[in-house]
């Protein structure tokens, strides 16, 4: 008989927590410089000034670097190194219209499983966002945006939902940094309008309300894109 079973059920499925490795913690630093524009689209990545900003050594930057290009955040061009990945108006596009689709069902179902509560904390983020929009901290504006949408997914109760939306809500806070000044005070007013909706527990008009306010960031966005 092994020793697990010979133990208390939750002793037995404990495991000690191991460290995360270092490359890891690297490639969140990066990914989350390049998330935040400091790390430009197109910028060159020097693994020597990458592992100096970070205080590590090369190596891990250079296995970042390779796991950064397997996620598509990093082009890795031989001879000449590593850059920043440009999203072309097409990746962007299929994106900002699949987060549409996630995130219409998600305001739905929200509004269908809505409590006091969860409203309160919507309208909290919600008045957080608002007063960095007017401090001008684009930075918070973009934090206060991503936190607010994916509360609404959690809201919705789906957790296959919550899973899928997960996985693009990264790339959309990328897509979304560069608009969030122009979209401004109209972003919030819709954010206001959905909050109610869902307060109320009106399904369809939450659904309707997420999608128009998804299509209008997505259009800015190729705006903004095409005309740079």
């Amino acid at each position: 008989m092994s020793l697990s079973s010979k133990l208390p059920q939750g002793i037995a499925a404990r495991q000690v927590a191991r460290p995360v490795p270092l490359r890891e913690t690297v490639y969140e630093a990066i990914l989350e410089l390049i998330i935040t524009g400091e790390l430009k689209p197109g910028q060159h990545l020097v693994e020597k000034e990458l592992a100096e900003l970070l205080g590590v050594s090369r190596q891990p930057v250079r296995e970042a670097l390779q796991w950064l290009q397997k996620d598509e955040w990093v082009d890795l061009r031989p001879g000449y190194g590593a850059f920043v990945h440009s999203p072309t108006p097409d990746e962007a596009d299929q994106l900002l219209s699949v987060r549409t689709l996630l995130e219409a069902e998600s305001a739905r179902l929200a509004a269908l499983n809505s409590t006091k509560e969860g409203v309160a904390v919507l309208k909290q983020v919600h008045k957080r966002g608002v007063q960095a929009l007017k401090a001008d901290d684009i930075d918070e504006v973009v934090a206060a945006n991503a936190e607010l949408h994916a509360l609404i997914t959690e809201m919705s109760g789906n957790k296959i939902l919550k899973e899928i939306a997960a996985q693009v809500a990264r790339r959309v806070r990328w897509y979304h940094t560069p608009v969030a000044k122009s979209r401004g005070k109209k972003s919030w007013d819709e954010h206001a309008a959905l909050i109610d909706a869902i307060g109320k527990g009106e399904a369809d008009r939450a659904a309707q309300l997420m999608r128009e306010h998804t299509e209008h960031t997505r259009e800015t966005y190729l705006t903004k894109n095409s005309e740079g």
